[in-house]
């Protein structure tokens, strides 16, 4: 076999980061040497994959066929020096070591997985974890593309190579300010109110915006958007100024309504929930340390 790891993870460095020069302190080779390496695996597998811009190196058709395979033998690898210890002195240990790289969506990055965390390094205190935080659509696109282990995300994923399980069902809730005129009268809110009032909304993409057009819009038919922010923090923010309506998690905002900064309004509209999953890709290697974390995840379903 004349394909190797190294051109693979090479390969991997060079198309993430644009160019030979950026790559090589990467995967700590001189730009020379990792020129050649590319070279050769383009030699090797007798195609062109990337396109030469300048100084940049474009990735074309032949590098995007490539990529996913490279990341998923780099990423088997990865799992097979992590389940025998490789460089240590105990190789075949009976705890070896767990090191989880976890994409979250933002709402269950910031107010979920902390704890989830936090309670499983109780079990395994010497586990790390790299998080990425994104909303549902970069947290399922990295799971895709072999960049993390797994995924903790608001709402489905559209990637065809995830593979999704229904984790936990969360409760949304209607939110103001205190001071807001919808708070202050004593009856519950009508549709009629919540049509006309200034709605405040996650971004495209946000599985907590998916989660709040589906269970709305059949009741509200289409919400009135004055304001569309990236972070669920700084929706809290604004509607507790008075500026407007939102729909968020409950278990992002408890701490909010606990502080009398925001309100859950008692509207006419049934209960809002929405499922979330636990994702990873359908050709994952499922190792020792992720089977683990993620039977802890399912474990901890009823509590978080």
């Amino acid at each position: 076999m004349h394909l190797t790891l190294r051109q693979l993870l090479i390969f991997a460095a060079v198309a993430e980061t644009g160019s030979t020069t950026a790559a090589s302190a990467r995967v700590a080779l001189s730009q020379s040497a990792t020129s050649a390496a590319l070279n050769e695996l383009e030699k090797v597998l007798g195609a062109r994959l990337f396109d030469r811009v300048g100084k940049r190196l474009i990735i074309n058709d032949n590098g995007r066929t490539l990529l996913p395979q490279a990341r998923a033998a780099l990423d088997v690898a990865s799992d097979i020096e992590s389940e025998f210890s490789v460089g240590t002195r105990n190789p075949r240990s009976a705890n070896p070591p767990i090191n989880l790289r976890i994409a979250a969506s933002t709402t269950i990055g910031n107010y979920v997985l902390p704890s989830l965390i936090t309670r499983f390094r109780r079990e395994f205190p010497h586990a790390r974890f790299e998080v990425q935080i994104n909303n549902t659509r970069h947290a399922s696109a990295a799971v895709s593309r072999f960049e993390v282990d797994m995924g903790l995300i608001e709402g489905p994923s559209y990637e065809p190579d995830v593979h999704m399980e229904l984790w936990v069902e969360d409760e949304l809730a209607v939110l103001c300010s205190p001071g807001h005129p919808l708070a202050l009268d004593n009856q519950r809110v009508k549709l009629k109110a919540l049509r006309e009032a200034s709605w405040l909304l996650r971004e495209a993409g946000s599985g907590t915006r998916e989660a709040v057009e589906q269970a709305l819009r059949p009741h509200l038919f289409q919400l009135r958007e004055d304001i569309q922010v990236g972070s669920t923090e700084a929706i809290k923010h604004l509607v507790a100024e008075g500026l407007g309506v939102t729909c968020l998690s409950l278990k992002a905002v408890r701490d909010a309504i606990t502080l009398g900064k925001l309100k859950v309004l008692d509207t006419t509209l049934p209960r809002l929930v929405r499922p979330l999953y636990l994702i990873h890709h359908r050709h994952k290697q499922i190792s020792a340390g992720l089977a683990r974390f993620m039977g802890h995840c399912r474990n901890a379903a009823g509590s978080v």
